[in-house]
């Protein structure tokens, strides 16, 4: 079994959703892929938020996830200047 779980994962992501909006998070995929992103961010050469036993890039993620260092954002949510073409 993987720890953190995907479901503890979610929770952890959408904790700071207000009752009655629509979470960040909705499937096992889209954290996958919050994952997978932060951790390209760190092979990429940025600094961990966590001390992390394990000094690979997507374990350190998944971490970084579970503790809530890292904030997963919606497409609506980014501002117009920041979206790559």
């Amino acid at each position: 079994m993987l720890h953190p779980s995907y479901s503890d994962l979610i929770n952890v992501v959408n904790s700071e959703v207000e009752p009655g909006e629509q979470p960040i998070i909705q499937s096992r995929y889209s954290i996958v892929i919050a994952a997978a992103k932060r951790a390209r961010q760190l092979i990429a050469g940025e600094e961990s938020l966590v001390d992390s036993p394990s000094h690979k890039p997507l374990s350190t993620a998944v971490e970084e996830l579970h503790q809530g260092k890292v904030k997963v954002v919606g497409e609506d949510d980014i501002p117009e200047d920041e979206i790559e073409e």
